[in-house]
């Protein structure tokens, strides 16, 4: 779909400047075909009354690290007007200079660092200016024809900066370029972006829309005569089928890029990315260089192409081309670090965030689903503007020095610095069973709260669901999933792994915790509260930790699973013959996959909880009334009935066990497997040794 002008004016009021601001930034990013991910930056100027009660002209302009489509007033720094003219009139200036000199042109400290492109906003006369990076402009400035392209589009309405990297000297060059066309109304920066003003926030945006119309309709004409990136080469596999192939891969994608620091990995097969990867020319563009200097921090230089051809529809073929590829890039990555750095420069990660892979799709990586996303959706623009520019002549790109220059620049870093630090479980997945109950929803927030994306995995899929919303709204978006499983089930099994993958790319923390109980005296227990004691807690332990093991062996970096058993794996509890049974297998059954697990990495320990009455769905069912009449007590009377039989005289709660398998599955407990760890308040009769 093309660039809509959608300024509401109920939305806006032209006597609040910041406010409006704000709301032409929104719109603006909320298209990222006009406004990248974290990209771009827009300003307005207005009379402001200081401390003193004067009245000086302040420039409000975006804030470094915001993203236009989310960010709020607080996102905004406002720097005094007449404290930055005096630059207007210097020749040269340091990054650092600058950087320097504007934090004393701050009206608030407590405001964020200025945009690094705030000198193109200030040296411009206009009340209100727009840099963004459209596809379709971009795609002029990115054709090695373009100002010849733009010219047939504009006439003499424009002005074409040759590429230079942001900061004073780039900022001196547009607003001279502008001073000396009076017809100006619009400046292309090659290989980069757009610039727009207005005397109003309206007229801004409605120029950002208009030119961005006009280049498109240019582009569209254009392409209805030609064949997009030469042509199909390849036939896309059905959806089923690629799905199927990424199950498979992208476990293997993960691992390879997890030498240095874990990544998520994510897949995308939409139709504009089937298109381009299927195409004849898609390996050649995909090596010529980013798309926009915005994009090389969150996608690399280039991406990965993997020749793969779809038709033989072999998964092992292609997972050791993605293997020796990886590895590849990786030896590329170094090469280009050592050919470019700078003293004090220090290498990241090296491992590809885009991979191409005809007939399937894209596969990114990134440190958590969000940062695999912006890249996912740089990439996109990056195919739209590849799309246009050899529409109109021969994609180009800045050469290897440009791109280093950028993506290792500290004023471009210092974007990255200004994300949360990490936490113990960032970068990690977990899998909890049971996740809707009571400890494992206690788990999932507590592995959630340091960094972890968390599968919800539960029969009651609605409980799950409600879950999962809660986490995503609080931590942010696609934290946590929710799948249905029944844990008795193989093949649900099967495809709640499956679908963890295709989400995140792998699971590092499985919580075995799916549970049940049942009470009767032994010679009362029927076949039916036997066998599904067993089926669930023996049978559904075993079916997880199968697959969890096969995939974390995929991987080859190394697991962590947590079983939750009972005080009943040790002590056998009087009228539980099925229950303790269970559990006791339970138990032992997580010491023989430790024993199989350590040669890969993977670790396997178990928490014996005890009597965790509230927030539990166990203790809501027929299982109170049952342990209560074993003791023959009332079932109100139960949870202090534990409490006293404890050696620590306590009630354990849900948040205490997920402590626990917390702690099980940190690197602080890196060196134990097989281990198991009391919960119970001290249960002397079911002490471990």
């Amino acid at each position: 779909m093309l660039v809509q002008n959608r300024w509401d004016a109920s939305k806006t009021n032209d006597e609040s400047g910041l406010e409006e601001l704000v709301y032409r930034s929104n719109l603006l990013g909320s298209d990222r075909s006009v406004a990248n991910w974290g990209g771009g930056n827009t300003s307005t100027k207005s009379i402001e009354t200081d401390f003193r009660g004067n009245e000086i002209e302040v420039m409000w302009v975006k804030g470094s690290g915001s993203d236009l489509a989310a960010m709020g007033a607080k996102n905004f720094t406002g720097l005094k007007m007449d404290d930055i003219r005096p630059l207007m009139k210097k020749n040269d200036m340091t990054d650092e200079e600058m950087v320097s000199y504007l934090a004393h042109c701050m009206i608030d400290a407590k405001h964020p660092r200025s945009s690094i492109e705030t000198l193109l906003h200030a040296f411009l006369p206009f009340k209100h200016v727009d840099h963004t990076h459209p596809d379709a402009i971009i795609s002029i400035a990115c054709a090695d024809n373009g100002k010849a392209v733009a010219e047939e589009i504009y006439g003499n309405r424009f002005v074409w900066v040759p590429y230079i990297r942001p900061g004073f000297k780039l900022s001196k060059m547009i607003a001279a370029g502008v001073q000396n066309n009076p017809s100006a109304e619009l400046v292309i920066m090659e290989k980069h972006g757009l610039v727009t003003w207005g005397e109003t926030s309206k007229e801004s945006y409605d120029k950002t829309i208009s030119v961005i119309q006009e280049a498109e309709d240019y582009i569209e004409a254009k392409a209805k005569d030609q064949t997009l990136f030469g042509g199909q080469k390849y036939q896309s596999l059905p959806v089923d089928e690629r799905k199927e192939i990424f199950a498979k891969v992208l476990p293997v994608v993960r691992g390879q890029v997890s030498g240095n620091k874990k990544m998520l990995v994510t897949y995308d097969d939409s139709e504009d990315v089937l298109n381009f990867v299927n195409s004849e020319n898609a390996k050649d563009l995909s090596q010529v260089g980013a798309a926009c200097p915005d994009h090389l921090v969150h996608t690399k230089r280039t991406s990965l192409f993997i020749e793969w051809d779809p038709s033989s529809k072999d998964a092992d073929a292609l997972i050791e081309s993605v293997k020796a590829g990886i590895a590849s890039f990786q030896k590329e990555y170094e090469a280009y670090f050592e050919r470019n750095k700078s003293e004090g420069d220090q290498i990241v990660e090296t491992a590809p965030r885009v991979v191409l892979i005809p007939g399937l799709g894209m596969i990114n990586t990134g440190k958590s689903w969000t940062a695999a996303n912006v890249s996912d959706s740089l990439y996109h623009r990056a195919i739209s503007v590849m799309r246009g520019s050899t529409t109109l002549g021969n994609f180009v790109s800045l050469n290897e020095e440009e791109s280093f220059a950028i993506e290792y620049w500290p004023l471009e870093l210092y974007k990255l610095s200004l994300a949360p630090p990490e936490a113990e479980f960032s970068r990690q997945v977990a899998f909890v069973t049971g996740g809707a109950g009571g400890i494992g929803s206690a788990a999932c927030h507590r592995l959630v709260s340091e960094g972890a994306h968390v599968v919800v995995a539960d029969i009651n899929l609605e409980g799950a669901e409600e879950l999962a919303v809660q986490i995503n709204d609080r931590f942010g978006e696609n934290r946590a999933i929710a799948v249905k499983m029944d844990v008795t089930k193989e093949e649900e099994v099967t495809a709640a792994i499956q679908d963890s993958v295709l989400t995140y790319g792998g699971l590092d923390i499985v919580v075995n915790n799916a549970g049940l109980a049942s009470s009767s005296p032994f010679e009362e227990t029927t076949m039916v509260k036997w066998n599904l004691n067993m089926n669930v807690l023996v049978t559904g332990y075993f079916l997880v930790a199968r697959e969890a093991f096969k995939l974390m062996k995929d991987q080859a970096i190394g697991g962590s699973m947590v079983f939750v058993g009972s005080k009943n794996s040790i002590y056998a509890g009087k009228n539980a013959a099925a229950y303790s049974t269970a559990k006791a297998a339970e138990v032992h059954l997580a010491r023989t996959v430790a024993a199989d697990g350590g040669r890969y990495g993977i670790r396997v320990n178990s928490v014996l909880p005890d009597a965790v009455i509230r927030g539990s769905k166990i203790w809501d069912s027929e299982w109170k009334e049952e342990r209560a009449s074993s003791y023959g007590i009332e079932t109100d009377d139960l949870e202090e009935h534990y409490r006293k039989r404890t050696i620590l005289n306590v009630n354990i709660l849900p948040h205490d066990i997920a402590e626990s398998i917390a702690f099980l599955a940190s690197s602080k407990s890196a060196k134990t497997t097989g281990c198991m760890v009391t919960v119970d308040g001290g249960v002397a009769a079911a002490f471990t040794r």
